[in-house]
């Protein structure tokens, strides 16, 4: 599973981030980005397996990810105070990946019905998502595999039916 990493800032929730999911998720990869070089550096020396900085990594990362995380400021443009640019947000927005934001109260934008949780409990609970998401790809690629599997266990068998039909014209 290829997992987006997008922080701006420090890094700071971009370094604990990655530090969960790599000590809960050991076979994912992670791609880091940062809006700045302190928030990549962060990211990076927290484990990141590849790290980018700036707008096209971020266009970049989206169109490959599974998962995209991050604050949800990633997706509000100008946000962070204005280091996520427009295209950076419409990028995520419009990534295939499934996007886990983590809400936080800042720079005009208040999320109503969440509570006011500590920083650690949201990163908790975003990678409790992560690892769900984790189990769900695992189990899809597990039933890929049976059908492929079965299929070729039915073209076996068809080509032995097909091979004795053959057998038993050429006998008359």
């Amino acid at each position: 599973m290829n997992i987006l990493v997008i922080d701006a800032q420090g890094g700071g929730i971009g370094r604990q981030l990655i530090m969960g999911i790599k000590s809960s998720i050991p076979n994912c990869k992670i791609t880091a980005v940062g809006t700045n070089s302190a928030a990549t550096s962060a990211m990076l020396k927290a484990g990141a397996d590849n790290a980018a900085t700036g707008e096209n990594a971020v266009k970049v990362g989206a169109r490959k990810a599974d998962v995209i995380v991050g604050p949800i400021g990633i997706v509000i443009a100008d946000a962070l105070f204005g280091e996520i640019t427009p295209d950076m947000a419409v990028a995520v927005g419009q990534s295939n990946a499934k996007r886990i934001l983590i809400p936080i109260n800042h720079c005009d934008n208040i999320i109503a019905g969440v509570p006011d949780l500590s920083m650690g409990r949201l990163v908790e609970s975003a990678i409790n998502e992560i690892r769900a998401i984790s189990r769900e790809d695992k189990i899809e690629r597990a039933e890929a595999h049976l059908d492929i599997e079965s299929t070729v266990q039915e073209r076996s068998e068809m080509r032995y039916r097909d091979a004795e039909d053959v057998l038993w014209n050429l006998k008359r």
